[in-house]
């Protein structure tokens, strides 16, 4: 499962049997806000959502991006995760 950057709608997805998997983000300059994240019901507790917020924000870090986590499951895997990308 690879997560791609549909830039039209503004939202990382990741594909799942149950549909797509969703984080939304605000692109202001070199600043990426993650609103928020959206997981279908049943993919939920696999491990999807972190998954889509590691790839998102290994693709933030590469395109040498500051990371805003407004959206509370992007923050707590920052939190976890420290190294995945620098909050501005």
């Amino acid at each position: 499962m690879d997560v791609t950057d549909n830039r039209g709608e503004r939202r990382y997805e990741l594909s799942t049997e149950a549909g797509p998997a969703i984080a939304a983000y605000d692109l202001d300059g070199d600043t990426i806000t993650f609103t928020h994240t959206v997981v279908p019901p049943e993919a939920e507790g696999h491990g999807v959502g972190s998954r889509l917020i590691a790839g998102a924000l290994a693709d933030a870090k590469a395109r040498g991006l500051k990371v805003v986590p407004q959206c509370p499951f992007v923050a707590a895997y920052l939190q976890r995760h420290p190294d995945a990308a620098t909050p501005a």
